[in-house]
């Protein structure tokens, strides 16, 4: 998911909680309308998908871009760490931001900066060439995402529910469908997939330009301050948390970003494999994660699906030699990372009193470390020592995040409380798959 990510600046309060503490709320009821919403709702929920598709657009042109541009496996998995870095670092700013220049202004000049990157990135003769302009890519992604669900929610017809379930279906196709296009792109030209989304999210940006209208009822969010990311983390539950997905983060990209290589699939072999990956995700994350945590604590549901993820990761490096198993590792570890992204996220949210879109900003800012060092690590280790040694790195990386949370389970007695609104439960899901 080259991986995106943002917290959600100002997103209103939802009026309503989960009957019986599982399913979405809202959501089902409003689901005979959701197809009833103004233009503008549908111009910002289609940039969405496309944004969402970033996340796993370049995994299947890596060894593609690697032997074209002659670059090493761990050049090209720079990708992944400049577009990281920069999401990450970025994200600690795009609430400061959009609370003072308003969300169609952050929305628009997110989607500004990834047609003017991507574009360069297609064009780009080199590979330090792209990871330089990725950087710029991961800056626009920042900004967009940290404002879309607000932005659908404020906007949609049909109340909140449907605003949810609009945005959830919106992230899952984008998750899914982005290696597809990747594939199916960079089968023709490794320069193909760069193209595709900037044109796209150049008629994104034509379309919120002309029908997202500003409210002239609307409060202004109050503006944060710049510090305020930074701050949060003296938090020990913000701490704890963000500590855990740091060393889960590696986990997660190393199944993403470092597993092409060692598959030795085309483009388009790669974009189907990873297509079903995000299928996964997509599935456990909006669906899977909400029935878990209605039926017992967050806390107990990191406990399960962290070492699960170890044992799965540690499974692809024991079938390193066999690229049939190995689709299938990465298919069933797209099923736990789903639950995991989702959970995390919602204890976080709850972890705290500080405002929502501080409290992601935070912890996606650390978590993204994580995976912006896993991918040319990853790379490294296979050089020095084998192929499967990634592997076995990351289920390792993964049991330290699991220990992380037992050991601070006192720090996170707040997390397993009762069951959230539905837009905070949206918000999680969104970060969390926005990884």
């Amino acid at each position: 998911m080259s991986a995106q990510t943002g917290s959600i600046a100002a997103a209103p309060a939802a009026p309503a909680t989960r009957g019986g503490g599982s399913g979405h709320g809202g959501g089902h009821a409003a689901s005979a309308s959701i197809l009833k919403q103004p233009k503008a709702v549908w111009a910002v929920a289609f940039a969405s998908v496309i944004a969402f598709m970033g996340i796993g657009l370049v995994d299947p042109i890596l060894p593609a871009i690697a032997e074209s541009l002659q670059a090493t496996p761990t050049e090209t998995e720079m990708l992944f760490t400049s577009y990281l870095l920069v999401t990450g670092f970025a994200m600690l700013g795009t609430s400061w931001i959009s609370s003072r220049i308003g969300a169609k202004k952050t929305l628009l000049i997110g989607l500004a900066i990834i047609v003017v990157f991507a574009a360069a990135a297609g064009l780009s003769q080199n590979v330090e060439e792209i990871i330089g302009f990725r950087a710029g890519w991961g800056l626009g992604n920042a900004l967009f995402i940290s404002t879309a669900l607000a932005t659908i929610v404020g906007a949609a017809s049909g109340g909140t529910g449907s605003a949810i379930i609009l945005y959830e279906a919106a992230l899952g196709l984008g998750i899914a469908i982005g290696p597809l296009l990747g594939g199916l792109l960079g089968h023709l030209s490794w320069r193909g997939p760069f193209f595709g989304t900037a044109a796209l999210m150049a008629i994104g940006f034509i379309a919120i330009l002309v029908l997202l209208k500003r409210d002239p009822d609307a409060a202004r969010p109050e503006p944060t301050r710049l510090s305020a990311p930074i701050r949060a983390l003296r938090q020990p539950a913000l701490a704890v948390l963000a500590g855990a997905a740091l060393f889960y983060n590696i986990g997660f990209f190393v199944l993403l970003a470092y597993s092409p290589f060692p598959l030795g699939f085309d483009a388009l072999g790669l974009g189907f494999t990873f297509f079903g990956w995000g299928v996964a995700l997509a599935i456990t994350s909006v669906f899977v994660a909400p029935l878990l945590t209605a039926r017992m604590p967050r806390t107990r549901v990191l406990w399960i699906a962290l070492p699960l993820l170890a044992v799965v990761l540690a499974a692809a490096g024991l079938s390193i030699s066999s690229p049939a198993w190995l689709v299938v590792w990465i298919v069933v570890g797209g099923l736990v990372l789903g639950v995991l992204n989702t959970v995390l996220t919602e204890c976080v949210m709850e972890a705290t009193d500080l405002q929502r879109s501080v409290a992601s900003s935070a912890y996606s800012a650390v978590r993204f470390l994580g995976g912006a060092v896993a991918p040319p690590a990853a790379a490294e280790l296979a050089r020095l020592i084998s192929p499967e040694a990634p592997y076995y790195a990351a289920a390792g990386s993964v049991l330290i995040a699991t220990l992380i949370v037992v050991l601070g389970r006192r720090a996170l007695r707040r997390v397993d409380g009762p069951a959230e609104p539905a837009l905070v439960e949206a918000e999680a899901i969104a970060v969390g798959d926005a990884a």
